[in-house]
């Protein structure tokens, strides 16, 4: 799905492990250096989920990462299962070429494949059904959810699984008193981006009003749920430059979507954070940090 995600964090909105909010105009050739770097910072929380993904689902045959930007979790996934086939799917060619040549350093370009197209029809010109697929914060992209996901269940074999990641918390990236603005700018934030990412999904085609309860739409979608877990990516300060980087990235992202909700006092505070120049800037100050939790939920198609 070309549009997207990043993840943005929007939930997801924020540049972040792969993939773009539903903006044609986005170029990915251009963002993907910065998409893949962000989704390597977020490897230890995928990795902890792949860990408990191999506990719950054994020794499957194709795994298909529906949404999968850069490919950073596709090799992951090539890693944690290596008897695997894996198909990185996404709505970005050159997203896609940065995924296959990830895969060719890595070692395992042999079993990795790449379809492009967006979701959920292009999971139809899948050769085979799914043993696993991956959705991370690509279904809250897809205007009519419940049907999205009859697709995916759709493409699943017998017996398959479905790892859907939505949800979690809001990230922080610094204390709630930073010395610049009013304290609890993080906090005004959230309620910017959740009106926004309200307005986001309204405006998608296709978009149905949906009760997020994950366990109770797998379950329409003809699956089984059968676990929900959060995973904790924690970076504490002093902040890598990695890490800070992907803050940076982060707020200027939002930047744009925060001017109409925020008052000018705390888009003045966002500015000054912003200014690699200002003493007290993400660039430059000691307490900036990463913590963020991401909840996945899995599914299985009846055997």
């Amino acid at each position: 799905m070309a549009h997207r995600h990043d993840h943005d964090h929007d939930h997801d909105h924020k540049p972040e492990h792969g993939r773009h909010h539903g903006h044609t105009d986005l170029d990915w050739a251009e963002m993907g250096p910065m998409l893949e770097s962000s989704a390597e910072l977020f490897a230890p929380l995928y990795e902890r989920a792949l860990g408990w993904l191999a506990k719950e689902v054994t020794e499957p045959g194709l795994i298909v990462d529906a949404g999968s930007g850069p490919g950073v979790v596709s090799c992951l996934f090539a890693e944690t299962f290596p008897g695997a086939r894996i198909v990185a799917v996404d709505g970005s060619e050159p997203l896609l070429e940065r995924a296959r040549a990830r895969a060719e350093r890595q070692g395992v370009a042999d079993r990795f494949s790449t379809l492009a197209g967006e979701l959920p029809d292009v999971l139809g010109e899948l050769d085979y059904p799914a043993d696993l697929l991956w959705a991370s914060r690509s279904l809250h992209h897809l205007g009519d959810q419940r049907a999205a996901l009859a697709a995916f269940a759709a493409r699943l074999a017998p017996g398959g699984t479905l790892a859907l990641l939505e949800g979690g918390l809001p990230p922080r990236f610094l204390p709630r008193d930073i010395g610049i603005g009013r304290p609890g700018l993080q906090a005004r934030i959230d309620a910017v981006e959740s009106e926004w990412f309200t307005r986001m999904r309204t405006e998608l085609p296709g978009h149905v009003a949906e009760t997020e309860d994950w366990p109770v739409l797998l379950a329409a979608a003809g699956l089984k749920h059968t676990r929900t877990h959060s995973f904790l990516l924690d970076l504490p300060a002093p902040a890598s430059d990695r890490a800070r980087a992907y803050v940076v990235a982060s707020l200027s992202h939002m930047r744009d979507k925060l001017a109409e909700g925020l008052d000018a006092e705390d888009l003045a505070t966002v500015d000054r954070l912003l200014d690699p120049d200002d003493e007290a800037s993400l660039h430059r100050r000691p307490d900036v940090f990463v913590l963020e939790a991401h909840t996945v939920h899995t599914a299985v198609r009846p055997a």
